[in-house]
């Protein structure tokens, strides 16, 4: 006859069945735990400094500020950590790069609450280190020269707006701003330049901070074309200054 298992053993019995909870699954739960706090952390300061022109969750209020709903991690990033959100008061137009008005932090929650309004551009992640800067260097040319200017101080575009320099922009905000096209500036998505081709990029701007002169003294990294102009103008008129000294010594010859 059969024993029947008393109720201490059966609890045992119950235990080695069940499949064993693995670090890996305390892991992400701790992490989902992590995950959810820092979103409300990010709601908190969301309804503090935000909420007032990007409406409550997010919808965005006509006039002054647009929907973040799909923003992404990526653009709630760019504007945040170059200080161009949130706008100074009685700052109209195109916002202009500041220090963050935010801690990392607090910048990280932000982010993190802004993601969770919908689907969108993560923050990249950038590795300059094994990055062909020769090859960056021609996508950059190629894609935003003509706006940054050959050197990355910047240049004018049209209706008063301008491409700001990026002497200032950290690798992983360069990559943030081609994956969501801040203002003006076209979005440059992986199909377009894959993630090689972004940190090629990344590592030629972080190059163009302090870049080499091997034909001697720079003029302020302003371009080789206003270079060229002001090397011009400034030969041009040394000739006329020689030209009228001369004629002048002519004449009281």
């Amino acid at each position: 006859m059969r024993r029947r298992a008393g109720p201490v053993a059966a609890v045992v019995a119950a235990v080695v069945v069940a499949a064993p909870v693995t670090a890996l699954q305390l892991g992400r739960a701790g992490a989902a735990q992590e995950d959810a706090e820092l979103v409300e952390r990010g709601e908190q300061l969301y309804l503090t400094g935000c909420v007032s022109c990007h409406g409550s969750g997010g919808v965005g209020v006509a006039g002054l500020g647009p929907s973040l709903i799909g923003a992404g991690a990526a653009s709630a990033y760019f504007f945040l950590s170059t200080g161009r959100m949130p706008a100074v008061e009685g700052e109209t137009g195109q916002s202009t790069r500041k220090q963050p008005a935010y801690s990392a932090e607090e910048i990280d929650a932000l982010v993190a609450y802004v993601a969770s309004l919908g689907d969108g551009p993560p923050i990249p992640v950038v590795d300059i280190d094994t990055a062909d800067l020769a090859r960056g260097g021609v996508l950059y040319r190629a894609n935003c020269a003509s706006c940054h200017n050959a050197s990355g101080v910047g240049g004018a575009l049209t209706y008063g707006h301008n491409a700001p320099s990026l002497h200032e922009s950290t690798p992983v905000q360069v990559v943030a701003a081609m994956r969501v096209g801040p203002g003006q500036m076209p979005v440059f998505d992986e199909a377009t330049l894959d993630e090689q081709a972004a940190n090629e990029i990344a590592a030629y701007v972080e190059y163009l901070r302090d870049p080499d002169d091997p034909g001697g003294l720079s003029l302020g990294r302003i371009g080789p074309v206003t270079e060229g102009f002001i090397a011009l103008v400034v030969g041009l008129g040394g000739l006329c200054a020689i030209g009228v000294w001369i004629v002048g010594r002519r004449r009281h010859g």
